[in-house]
Order: structure tokens, then sequence, then C-alpha cells
């Protein structure tokens, strides 16, 4: 009887590996990235410093010296 429990204790614990893992689900790579590009600026670059500009030559030619 010891034999048996034995064997059957032996058998039990070699057998618990392979159920412990159960079953994964597929791995799948994930589809490529697209970056979409935001709406440009409603102002060009140039605008902002040629106002700055033009503001400067107003202060200077309303200065009174």
């Amino acid at each position: 009887m010891k034999k048996l429990a034995l064997a059957t204790a032996l058998i039990s614990a070699m057998a618990a590996p392979a159920f412990a893992g159960g079953f994964g689900d597929a791995i799948q790579e994930p589809g490529p990235i697209v970056v979409v590009p935001g709406p440009s600026s409603s102002l060009p670059g140039w605008v902002i410093p040629a106002a700055i500009v033009a503001a400067l030559i107003a202060v200077a030619a309303s200065s009174d010296s």
C-alpha cells in the first residue's frame, strides 16, 4: 500500500507542471503606427516678427526728441 501511495504521489508531482500554464493567448504583433501631422498654424512664420518690427518703427517715429 505504501508503494502505491508513493508511486501515486510521485506521478502526481511530476504531472503538476504540465497543467501549470494553461492556454495562453496568441502573440500578435501590433500594426504600424501612422502619425498624422496636425494642422499647420494659420499665420506664416514671418507675420509676428514683422508686426514687432512695425511696432518698433512706429514707436521710434512717434517719439518726441
